[in-house]
């Protein structure tokens, strides 16, 4: 079993933990940001935290994983290959699928992806902030016919804010301070947010 000190430490070598002003995915401002895909990026470092999460839901009886894209991709896709496998299975392990928005801006199951009506679900994704994500890709499996067993993530950031209808477990817990941008004391210091995303690497150094 993978310590929480061992945990860190695969985030800290891969630069993955920054400190700045940011403008999170949920909108809300912060001094420090985890990019969870600089650490994802190394596969062997996403195999040990696949593993991690995983164990956290050995006894759940999954037969689905569903991520949110982007962020819920590689840790999603990584946490079904650690999973038991199914019993009704062609062999292939537990399907990792993910939910994307449409042009409409609405979370959907895309590219051929189905799940069957009561199909036992883990969601998974990287960070929760808020939870929205996570929120919206369990309405979209519900939606579906199927039922959501539980959520993961790699972090909760929320510093325990969150609840979830359904078991709920996250490696690490970062409590990170995030405030509404009209709130925000980095930005009343005339600090301007940056909107990491897929620009990370290249607007912070």
């Amino acid at each position: 079993m993978t310590s929480q000190d061992e945990l860190v430490k695969l985030f800290e070598l891969a630069g993955a933990i920054r400190h700045g002003h940011f403008e999170l995915s949920s909108g809300l401002h912060s001094g420090t940001y985890v990019q969870c895909a600089l650490v994802l990026q190394y596969p062997r470092f996403a195999e040990r935290l696949g593993k991690a999460l995983a164990a956290l839901f050995a006894e759940c009886h999954v037969e689905a994983v569903v991520s949110p894209a982007m962020g819920g991709l590689i840790i999603g896709q990584e946490v079904a290959r650690a999973l038991p496998e199914p019993k009704q299975s062609p062999g292939g392990g537990v399907p990792a699928m993910f939910v994307e928005r449409d042009a409409s801006g609405a979370m959907t199951l895309r590219r051929g992806f189905s799940l069957h009506r009561g199909q036992r679900v883990l969601v998974v994704e990287d960070v929760w902030t808020t939870g929205g994500s996570t929120l919206e890709t369990m309405r979209v499996v519900e939606e579906a016919g199927a039922n959501v067993v539980a959520a993961g993530a790699l972090i909760d950031r929320s510093g325990g804010r969150i609840e979830f209808e359904v078991n709920a477990q996250a490696l690490l817990d970062l409590p990170i301070a995030s405030y509404e941008p009209e709130d925000c004391p980095l930005c009343r210091e005339g600090g301007v947010a940056l909107k990491p995303g897929s620009h990370f690497v290249r607007t912070v150094s």
